[in-house]
Formats: structure tokens, sequence, C-alpha cells
């Protein structure tokens, strides 16, 4: 008859072995589930900028108008250079490639750490091969968290053509209508920066002209927004671009 000990032993080798299949598999899982599960974030990251930018897909795949439609860029915040890459793998590599550049007073306040010099550009193509649209990549605290947005602007580097908050964790009903079409309606057809390169855009209670009404009952989120768009677009991130843009024409 076997003792209380060697029961208990039995028991504890049967778990621990249990434990380890079930880890081996599970970490199996991960491994083999891993490149797809970069594909599918590759895959909303391309419909979330097409979305920004207004482009009907007319039935077809969102990669497919993606490769059609979007050229890939880096805009580098210290030389003010453009590079070109052939894929969002090739562009996700050198952003992470890139040197980390302190954002200043205005990067502080937005709540954007790990800043990058290079920062993406996606040059949106018309039917006719022409610049149809920018779309850049912001970003800024809001009131529980990151809120992350990809901000349209048309060929002329200064009016704004779409907002698309893709991600965030703010209050449903609250601060959570950043997402509402509605409110990212409001920015359409106001100024992103001025002739001088100058932030144009705010967003506060009582908007006047070229500003956008904070929303009801989520002031930090508001605030969060004004101070995403005064980084972003400074010209110690996407206003250089813009301002060549402006100054040099189409990309």
């Amino acid at each position: 008859m076997a003792s209380k000990n060697d029961t208990m032993g039995k028991t504890f080798t049967v778990i621990i072995l249990l434990c380890l299949v079930c880890s081996i598999i599970v970490s199996g899982a991960a491994v083999g589930l891993k490149e797809r599960q970069e594909a599918n974030a590759a895959l909303a990251k391309q419909q979330n900028i097409l979305r920004t930018a207004n482009v009907d897909l007319q039935g077809r795949s969102a990669d497919v108008v993606f490769a059609e439609r979007v050229r890939l860029m880096t805009f580098n915040r210290d030389t003010e250079e453009l590079t070109e890459h052939d894929s969002l793998f090739a562009l996700e590599e050198a952003l992470a490639a890139s040197s980390a550049k302190d954002g200043g007073e205005r990067a502080s306040a937005a709540g954007v750490r790990g800043l990058r010099a290079d920062i993406p550009v996606y040059v949106i193509q018309g039917e006719d091969n022409g610049v149809a649209s920018y779309v850049i990549d912001i970003r800024g605290s809001g009131l529980w968290g990151m809120m992350y947005a990809f901000l349209s602007v048309d060929p002329d580097g200064q009016t704004i053509r779409g907002i698309n908050f893709y991600e965030h964790s703010e209050t449903p009903g609250l601060g959570g209508e950043i997402q509402n079409p509605r409110w990212r309606s409001n920015f359409d057809g106001k100024n992103a920066i001025d002739s001088d390169g100058n932030v144009a855009i705010r967003v506060r209670k009582g908007a006047g002209d070229n500003e956008v009404d904070a929303l009801s009952g989520a002031t930090i989120t508001s605030d969060g927004v004004d101070k995403t768009f005064q980084f972003w677009l400074s010209q110690e991130a996407y206003g250089a671009f813009l301002m060549k843009v402006r100054e040099e024409g189409a990309i």
C-alpha cells in the first residue's frame, strides 16, 4: 500500500509535467502565430491610413490599394531629409534604427516619450499619380492613456483633410467622443499651420477662427488633443515637413 507521501509526490509530478506541456504548447502557438499577428497589425495600419485619407477601396483588399496608392517615407527632424521605403516592414525597421532625439517642452507637455529623429510620412497618390494628400502619425496623452491618430493634410501642406483616432483609452461618451465622426469633421478644412509655419489649429472651449470646440465634459482629453497638435505640427516635428511642402511643392 502506497504511503501518503508517495501519493502526494506523484500528484506534484503530474502537475509539474502538465505545466511543462502546457507552457510548451503556449510558447509554440505564440511563435507560430507571430507572423499572422504581424500581418494583421500591418493590415489594420493600412486600413486606418487609407480611411484617414478617405480612399475608397472599391471592394478591393486594403493591402492591394495601399500598395498602389501609398508611398512610404521618413522625415528626419534633424536634417529635414526625406527617405523613401519600399514596404511597411522597411519603414518600421528604419524608424527603429533611428537615433532618439528629445522633442523639447511641447513633446513633454503632450506626453510624448521615446521620440526618434525620423518620423513616418505616408504620401497618398491620386488616380493620376499626383499627390492627393499626406498622412502623418501623431500621438499624445489623454485622461487615461495615450491617444493615437493619423492626420491627413492636403497637398498644399496646410489644409487638414481628416483625422482618425485609431487607438485610445478615453471614457466612452466623454473623452471617447474623439472617435465620433461628427466631432472629427470639425477639423476638416482647418489650417494645420500658418504662412510662417506656426501651429494654427487649436482645440478649446468657445472655439473661434480655425479652432475646434472642446468636447463637453472631457476637458483633459480635449486639452490633450490640443497639446498633441501643438507638438506634432510644430517645427520640432511635422511642421518642418509641412513647410517644406509649402515652399517646394508636392513631393
